[in-house]
């Protein structure tokens, strides 16, 4: 469950998709071969003797409003800092400009629309957050998790959960994306088994390719009423699965309305 990135880049190097792409430039040096793939669900209680506990079931929150929420209706419903034991809470630095990565492949664009941090169809309201596990303070693999809060347009949140859903299966094989910053390569894209959390939600990971080394990203998206949560963790030091701290997930979606 870590996002495997040193705390001084945290900040930036956390978030692939916010003002600085993290796709990498020039071909993929991995010729496409397999990966580590994460082994347990991104939200889910992972194997072994970790303690966390599992996301809820949909059945334990309230019926949802529906409603679609304003940008200061997100903030407060986005995790802060004594929401989850441990853990801080802050903006995420950089979130005022997304990423601009264009799949060549129309049929993976909603994946590149993730990876710039704008999940299409448009949001209404965005916000954006990083949430660090201080317990971990000071290691290279300090648990470090970003999230979007967006909100939908009648019928758009569904939309966007099905267009990643269609798009994860239409780019299993990877895909490739130009930007600002240059072309970027990923080699391959799974489909994660998860638990059953919010209203819908599905779980991938996107193997990419940073300057040689194969790095992979782990992105839920969690579905309650018009609000769409995006959960994002990468493992930018030895290339092991990351995953979603499941406590995080659970607090993040008790709190929206």
């Amino acid at each position: 469950m870590k996002a495997r990135t040193a705390v001084v880049a945290a900040a930036t190097a956390a978030l692939c998709f916010a003002a600085v792409s993290c796709g990498p430039s020039g071909d993929d040096s991995s010729g496409g071969k397999d990966t580590a793939r994460a082994s347990s669900p991104s939200s889910a209680k992972p194997s072994g003797d970790d303690t966390s506990p599992p996301s809820p079931p949909p059945s334990t929150l309230p019926a949802t409003t529906g409603r679609v929420l304003t940008e200061a209706e997100l903030t407060e419903a986005a995790l802060a800092t004594g929401d989850v034991a441990d853990y801080e809470v802050t903006p995420l630095q950089g979130s005022e400009e997304t990423g601009t990565e264009k799949a060549e492949n129309q049929a993976c664009r909603p994946l590149a629309a993730v990876i710039n941090g704008a999940p299409e169809p448009a949001a209404a309201a965005t916000v954006f957050r990083t949430v660090m596990d201080r317990s971990e303070e000071g290691k290279d693999d300090q648990t470090v998790v970003t999230e979007i809060l967006t909100s939908h347009p009648k019928g758009a949140a569904q939309q966007v959960l099905r267009d990643v859903r269609d798009a994860v299966q239409a780019c299993a094989g990877g895909f490739r994306t130009s930007s600002d910053e240059g072309p970027s390569t990923y080699s391959k894209v799974d489909l994660l088994d998860a638990s059953r959390v919010g209203e819908e939600s599905i779980a991938y990971q996107v193997t990419g390719n940073i300057e040689g080394d194969k790095v992979p990203l782990v992105f839920q998206l969690v579905r309650r009423g018009s609000t769409v949560v995006t959960f994002y963790v990468a493992d930018f030091v030895d290339a092991t699965p990351p995953e979603l701290p499941a406590e995080v997930v659970t607090a993040q979606l008790a709190k929206l309305p």
